[in-house]
């Protein structure tokens, strides 16, 4: 037989319940949610540079051959913007050995500051030119960087 506490009991505990569920629900109702589909683009700066018109065989040297003073030695290659944004061309050279081989070699070309469209496959000519003063130098080497920026 139930006690007379537990049947006092069994209201507050209804109370409690029907709080919760109704709490529960009404939470429910306050709360709402909307899906957005995104899209859009990035602008990428790529760049790539071949041996061939046709873009084919990616360039990965330069070979100068044997230099001697006064000599200008150029090379052509092909750089394509393989990016899908217009860039600015750029050349620069870094590690340069021996580093004094940076004060008797000079490397220009034909491209620089100018613009290349997204797709689009440019002809560079590149120049070496050896100072009348060089001394000291035998080999050397050096890193030539072209540069998409855009």
């Amino acid at each position: 037989m139930r006690s007379l506490r537990d049947i006092k009991k069994a209201p507050l505990l209804g109370v409690i319940i029907l709080t919760l569920v109704t709490g529960i629900g009404v939470s429910g109702l306050l709360s709402a949610s909307k899906t957005l589909s995104s899209s859009g683009s990035v602008k990428a700066i790529n760049v790539e540079v071949f041996s061939d018109l046709a873009c084919t065989q990616i360039l990965s040297s330069l070979d100068w051959g044997t230099l001697e003073p006064l000599d200008v030695v150029t090379r052509t290659v092909y750089v394509k913007n393989t990016g899908n944004a217009l860039m600015t061309l750029h050349l620069a050279t870094s590690n340069w050995s021996p580093a004094s081989a940076f004060n008797y070699l000079a490397v220009t070309w034909d491209k620089e500051g100018s613009t290349l469209a997204a797709g689009a496959v440019a002809t560079a000519v590149i120049t070496l030119t050896v100072s009348g003063s060089i001394t000291g130098i035998d080999t050397f080497t050096f890193q030539t960087i072209i540069e998409g920026t855009g």
